[in-house]
């Protein structure tokens, strides 16, 4: 019989043995140091990406077009202003050339003042510019290749390679600036030219590369539409039609450089509004106020027209001043070289103002 003692003894659950290698890992400092890291970048990374998304989607959305009321840059490195202090002081001509410098007007983009190797640094000075003056900026692209074979007085224009080149250093400073209100008018006379110079195909092409280049947040373009006394508003709506851009560009731009009655072009842009899909219009009013008389090279009896910002409806989104007044259209009515400052002319056209 077993003793007492063995029959008292009871067994005790024995506790299994825990083989090393299924005990817990505890990872070494400098790894766990690595995956809050790349933790902290990646949540870093997600919040960088919404936000980007939300910044843009937040100025996507209040962009706002041109407007009544809206106030563009006086440039200040315009003609006008350039040639103030060659002026005497005193004289009507530099009171009427001071006048015209300060005034709100776009500003023209040539190659031949602004080439390639300078045309980053001038899209910089006027950005500033409209940061500074807290205004928006108007613009004018105008160096197509071959960009006026019909008159010879705005001849010239860049190459299809240096083009290319030239728009797209001015579209990366327009991506820029996305603060920035920005009215792009391009290439006036381009597509209203084109029949005549027998270039539609190359035009075509060539202005919807350039809006490709040029189109970004809260930048507006308006590409060439004439005006009310050149080609009827039918053949007009077809050239801009033809671009095959009316979903990317805001509109088009009529009387750039004329003299027509603001309320001709008004009922002009409402015909080519119907035509084209619902596009709206800028209106130079620059130098029209007097009308025209039929001549479009530097007409004697012109006048300022109304100042950018008074006009406009559900087509017109505004009127500016897009063709600076006392800037010579060309060697016409005792003009100098088009484009060249002509204080006689700016004195002519600010006699419905009181100068200072």
């Amino acid at each position: 019989m077993p003793s007492r003692r063995a029959s008292a003894v009871q067994e005790q659950p024995q506790t299994p043995a825990v083989r090393p290698e299924s005990q817990p890992k505890i990872l070494p400092g400098w790894a766990i140091a690595t995956i809050v890291g790349v933790g902290v970048l990646l949540v870093a990374s997600i919040a960088a990406t919404v936000w980007m998304f939300l910044n843009h989607w937040v100025r996507d959305l209040t962009a706002t077009a041109p407007a009544v009321g809206t106030t563009i840059i006086a440039p200040e490195e315009s003609k006008a202003a350039l040639a103030l202090p060659d002026l005497p002081e005193g004289t009507d001509e530099s009171a009427a050339t001071a006048y015209l410098a300060a005034q709100p007007t776009a500003y023209w983009l040539t190659p031949e003042i602004d080439p390639v190797s300078e045309i980053g640094a001038r899209m910089t000075n006027l950005l500033n510019e409209a940061r500074t003056q807290g205004r928006a900026l108007a613009i004018v692209v105008y160096g197509l290749p071959e960009r006026d074979c019909s008159a010879g007085l705005s001849a010239g224009g860049l190459d299809d390679a240096a083009y290319a080149e030239w728009t797209q250093i001015i579209g990366d400073a327009l991506h820029s600036a996305p603060d920035i209100q920005k009215t792009v008018i391009l290439e006036p006379d381009s597509l209203a030219l084109a029949p005549e110079c027998g270039n539609l195909a190359d035009r075509t092409t060539q202005l919807r590369d350039a809006i490709a280049r040029l189109a970004s947040t809260n930048t507006w373009i308006y590409v060439d539409g004439g005006h009310s006394t050149w080609l009827p508003a039918s053949q007009m709506a077809e050239l801009i039609n033809g671009i095959g851009m009316n979903d990317v560009i805001r509109g088009f731009a009529t009387n750039v450089s004329n003299y027509n009655d603001t309320a001709l072009e008004f009922d002009y842009a409402h015909q080519l509004s119907g035509l084209t899909g619902g596009l709206h219009a800028i209106v130079d009013t620059s130098r029209n106020g007097a009308g025209s008389n039929g001549e479009w090279c530097n007409p004697p009896g012109r006048l300022i027209g109304a100042p950018g910002g008074t006009y406009g409806d559900d087509v017109v989104d505004t009127n500016l001043w897009i063709k600076p007044p006392g800037e010579s259209d060309g060697t016409c009515n005792g003009g100098p070289v088009a484009g060249a400052w002509w204080p006689q002319s700016a004195v002519e056209l600010t006699r419905n103002v009181t100068l200072p």
